[in-house]
């Protein structure tokens, strides 16, 4: 399982109305996580290097993310993270 990352323009954003999606926000903190269901997340501000057994991948402002079900990973949030998300 791969976390992708990609970018889109803020009009191919609100096309898809990522920008009325619930906002979540990460503090500075090292913590495990996993996805019970797929989830779509765009970066407002903010990094983070999320970790899983096979790659390392940072997320930065402007990223649109997709974390497959099933993945588990450790999300280490090196700049407050502020996002928009959508599960599916």
């Amino acid at each position: 399982m791969k976390i992708s990352v990609d970018n889109y323009s803020e009009e191919e954003l609100q096309e898809e109305g990522v920008f009325e999606w619930p906002v979540r926000k990460l503090g500075e903190e090292k913590m495990d996580w996993y996805y019970e269901e797929t989830e779509l997340c765009y970066i407002l501000e903010g990094e983070a290097v999320i970790t899983t057994e096979f790659e390392a991948t940072t997320v930065r402002a402007g990223d649109f993310v997709t974390f497959p079900k099933g993945l588990e990973c450790v999300w280490d949030v090196e700049d407050e993270i502020e996002m928009h998300y959508s599960c599916e």
